[in-house]
């Protein structure tokens, strides 16, 4: 179902910019800005961080959109299993950061950081490995590595042993080399892609390849949950399974994801949704959180108190400009 288009004052009338501070930096960020928009339906988050382009952005607007003026499908299961997420920090804090996601069965560990190197990487997922034995262990580059430092890190973390590794190569080629190298190799590390389907007009190229065995989708990135499920079910025809995850979305974004994984027809694996607990504090009093590794379908709202988390009015004027800019996107695809 395509996104209608409100009005781009009655948007602008339910908009809250916020700034939420983080626990640990986690992708370069302190404290996440995120534009709030408030609809008929409830709550929606417009968050793409701030280096994307308009064109990108603009399907996080329509996202958001969906959110609180159309609503989301009745969901197959009233929760979803989500895994913890580890930053790139050293080892000795892995312990303290896995306890804010309590028993969940899945962690997801980011490597790759620039500036860090291979030993820190295996660092922390044996500190992982060491805190939690049996959990399934993920790992993901956000496409940091070349093809041969990729096969060099997993030939070494699949002795640790991991469920997959998300996105170790930036391009969809070098996912293929990679795939066929570490199978010459017998090293067997399933591979995921996360902005090979979210950064590019084709999400389905990637699987078609053959080279991963796990899809990352983001309701954002990909314009709202209809979206997300309509690529999803391609994906699955394709052979590929699905992990849905966030893109360090307050509670508000959350719900939309675990919307769409509580939707989906078969139990997806578990979800990358437990990262508000990277937050210090969140802008909903019953804020989405793991409970023993699972999350609730259910909708959030903000506190009333517009003060709480305001963003400074120069960081809110640069929102709001942002969101016309990206509702007139918005506009035009509409239009074509």
């Amino acid at each position: 179902m395509p996104v209608i288009l409100p009005p781009l004052d009655e948007v602008l009338a339910g908009a809250r910019v916020v700034a939420v501070p983080m626990r640990v930096r986690f992708r370069g960020v302190l404290v996440r800005e995120a534009l709030l928009l408030e609809g008929p339906h409830g709550w929606g988050e417009f968050a793409p961080f701030v280096e994307y382009e308009d064109a990108e952005a603009a399907a996080w607007l329509a996202s958001g959109i969906e959110a609180a003026w159309q609503g989301w499908p009745v969901p197959r299961r009233d929760r979803v299993a989500v895994n913890a997420t580890v930053p790139a920090v050293t080892a000795d804090q892995v312990p303290a950061i896995l306890e804010r996601f309590g028993d969940c069965g899945t962690v997801k560990v980011k490597v790759a950081e620039a500036g860090q190197t291979l030993a820190d990487d295996i660092a922390r997922v044996r500190a992982v490995r060491a805190a939690r034995p049996d959990a399934a262990v993920r790992v993901d580059a956000n496409g940091g590595w070349s093809v041969d430092e990729a096969l060099v890190a997993l030939r070494s973390l699949a002795e640790i042993g991991l469920q997959y590794a998300e996105q170790p190569c930036a391009e969809v080629a070098e996912l293929v080399e990679l795939r066929e190298l570490l199978d010459r190799a017998h090293v067997q590390v399933p591979l995921a892609a996360d902005e090979s389907i979210r950064k590019t007009d084709d999400p389905l190229r990637v699987a078609r390849t053959g080279a991963i065995d796990v899809a990352v989708v983001k309701v954002a990135p990909l314009g709202g949950v209809a979206r997300m499920l309509a690529v999803a079910e391609e994906l699955s025809r394709l052979g590929v399974r699905v992990v849905v995850s966030s893109a360090l979305d307050t509670s508000v974004g959350i719900a939309a994801g675990v919307a769409a994984a509580a939707s989906l027809p078969d139990e997806p694996l578990a979800c990358g949704l437990g990262t508000v607990a990277l937050f210090a504090s969140d802008v909903c009093a019953d804020a989405l959180l793991p409970t023993s590794g699972w999350l609730a379908a259910r909708a959030t709202a903000p506190l009333p108190d517009p003060h709480r988390f305001a963003a400074p009015a120069d960081r809110t004027q640069w929102w709001l400009v942002r969101l016309a800019r990206c509702w007139r996107v918005l506009e035009l695809r509409s239009a074509s």
